[in-house]
């Protein structure tokens, strides 16, 4: 978990740098704009991973299915599981500390 400079936490946002980093965010408000931008974005991400989850699902299911729209469909399930998991590391480090314990 990242800190600032005065131990509070950061918060993982749900976007990188345009070389790929990681965006932290030092607020105590969590109703901040730029708190409410990353709430909404994160809701966005977690709604086109299930879009894209349900139309992969009866693609994957078809026996001999492959080539190009396998590989679309696995690079968007890849991109919306990091997607996921981001969220999840930013979400779980918000809970309070005995929560995670």
């Amino acid at each position: 978990m990242m800190r600032d400079g005065m131990g509070a936490r950061l918060r993982l946002l749900p976007w990188t740098t345009p070389e790929g980093a990681p965006c932290y965010l030092s607020t105590d408000d969590s109703g901040s704009r730029l708190s409410r931008m990353a709430d909404e974005l994160e809701a966005d991400l977690l709604d086109s991973a299930e879009f894209v989850l349900t139309q992969a699902k009866p693609l994957l299911a078809e026996r001999g299915v492959g080539g190009p729209g396998v590989a679309l469909h696995g690079v968007r399930l890849a991109e919306a599981l990091g997607d996921a998991l981001r969220i999840a590391a930013s979400r779980g480090a918000r809970l309070p500390q005995e929560t995670r314990e």
